[in-house]
């Protein structure tokens, strides 16, 4: 592989169905959520990512959150069993992606359930969100899998946010970033960070020092670039509305 490529998957038509949690439902303008996840697109490939759309789940609204379906962990691609029955058609179309892909494919079973929204993985450790959509087994499961790689899994509550990534990703540089009011567990990480935004918990390593973020979060990106990283920012307001964020729009595969 010449690029490193990201799998994408185009918003459906019933988008606005989306599943909320933590948040009150908003109307979506799906005109202006197709323009934001092409200009999303278009930063990745901007900065030397290929992109590989995964075919539509247009029966399952949130499918457009492509990175809750599979998990991409050097040559082996973990198809997940989502916690949300409204979700579980959206693995298939990951699958078949995997294997297009000529990646080694294993399966979270039930009745363990794992959305990827909830793996955050810095250096040797795989921090796992146990919560709504995470369950015990399915982190039982998946350190099963990463654990020939070297990989620790490390489980971590997550009630305050929907999955472990709404509240917290990482530096490059290994650093747990997030927002703290709805970081349960902070102790949890071996370095920890609070920012000054909600969308300033979420970034995209689009290289070691350079990040991708949402345009919500301008104070976050102006901190981060004071400490040496370029950031481009990404209006996906509309993803916003949904709980979603930079993290969840896409799989990063680098190997």
């Amino acid at each position: 592989m010449t690029r490193p490529l990201a799998l994408i998957r185009r918003p459906g038509p019933r988008l606005a169905d989306g599943l909320v949690t933590h948040v009150e439902k908003q109307a979506i303008d799906l005109d202006l959520a197709l323009a934001q996840w092409e200009s999303y697109a278009e930063c990745l490939r901007s900065a030397g990512w290929s992109t590989h759309e995964v075919e539509p789940a247009d029966d399952c609204p949130d499918a457009v959150f492509i990175e809750d379906a599979i998990v991409v962990h050097e040559d082996l691609a973990i198809i997940t069993n989502p916690g949300a029955a409204e979700r579980k058609g959206e693995v298939a179309g990951a699958e078949a992606a995997a294997r297009e892909l000529g990646l080694r494919v294993a399966r979270i079973e039930a009745p363990g359930t794992l959305d990827g929204g909830d793996v955050l993985r810095t250096g040797d450790t795989a921090y796992v969100g146990l919560g709504g959509r995470t369950n015990g087994e399915g982190i039982r499961q998946f350190a099963e899998l990463l654990a020939p790689f070297g990989m620790r899994t490390q489980a971590v509550t997550v009630e305050r946010a929907l999955h472990l990534k709404s509240a917290v990703t990482a530096l490059p540089d290994g650093t747990v970033i997030g927002w703290d009011p709805v970081v349960d567990w902070p102790g949890a990480f071996d370095r920890y960070e609070g920012m000054p935004e909600e969308g300033g918990a979420h970034v995209v390593h689009l290289a070691p020092d350079h990040l991708l973020m949402a345009a919500s979060a301008p104070r976050t990106a102006e901190l981060l670039r004071a400490r040496g990283y370029a950031v481009t920012s990404v209006d996906i307001s509309e993803f916003e509305k949904l709980e979603g964020c930079v993290t969840c729009l896409s799989v990063r595969i680098r190997h």
